[in-house]
């Protein structure tokens, strides 16, 4: 598993633009009660983990980056709310009870780059479940990385901050090289600073993640995300709604 690093401390401001609300909101509308023991693998900065426990349910915190859990904890302790987080790779994912629900939103998946890391992940995540537990994940699809990503440069530029993102596919392995440049203001110079990060993801077609998910021994259901509609063939995200079987 990749964990971010430096990027941490920019990566709220950079993703004010997502509607977490309303991801939260998709989330829950597969949970069947409230008052749910759920477990946000990935959970980054605690962007859903914290809209969750709103929502009242019991929730536990996972990611394998020090950085994202710690800004995480803050924004928790901000909010008056009381939140276990864990620095765990979630493919050994080991709970102290069983849980309801398992969500793993935002390519939390994509990053499982190795081969077989899919598969374990959906095997601790089978075993980490009660009976008839969901398992709630989704990832930008092949045509994203491949199409929308490969190939392609982003920028963005705020007060205090920029970046440059380069993308490259690599179709033999499927999976897509992001390169992203920073340039932090420091507040008390006004220089700006420049690091650099290196992420890696892979392109799962549709069913490479439902054999895996059937081998693991879960039922599913996929939808293009933030709908309930069956994917589409250019859909940039899919939606993964799997139950451990009674």
């Amino acid at each position: 598993m990749q964990a971010y690093g430096r990027f941490a401390a920019l990566y709220d401001q950079l993703m004010r633009g997502v509607d977490y609300d309303a991801w939260a909101g998709y989330i829950q509308a597969f949970l069947p009660v409230s008052n749910l023991n759920i477990v946000d693998c990935a959970c980054g900065t605690g962007a859903l983990t914290l809209r969750l426990a709103r929502a009242g349910h019991a929730v536990t915190g996972v990611d394998c980056s020090p950085d994202m859990l710690n800004i995480a904890a803050q924004k928790a302790r901000e909010a008056g709310l009381r939140l276990p987080f864990i620095c765990q790779d979630m493919r050994r994912l080991t709970l102290h009870r069983p849980a309801d629900a398992i969500v793993c939103a935002c390519d939390g998946v994509n990053y499982l780059v190795q081969p077989g890391a899919l598969e374990e992940f959906f095997t601790a995540a089978y075993a980490a479940l009660t009976p008839g537990g969901l398992l709630l994940f989704d990832i930008s699809s092949r045509y994203k990385l491949q199409t929308v990503l490969g190939g392609n440069t982003f920028t963005q530029e705020d007060a205090d901050c920029a970046y440059i993102w380069h993308n490259r596919y690599d179709a033999a392995k499927a999976r897509c090289h992001m390169d992203l440049t920073f340039f932090v203001k420091d507040a008390a110079s006004g220089l700006y600073e420049r690091f650099e990060e290196a992420h890696l993801q892979r392109a799962y077609a549709q069913d490479e993640i439902e054999t895996a998910l059937q081998g693991a021994g879960f039922t599913f259901k996929v939808y293009d995300a933030f709908t309930q509609n069956p994917p589409k063939q250019h859909g940039e995200r899919l939606q993964f709604v799997a139950v451990r079987n009674p």
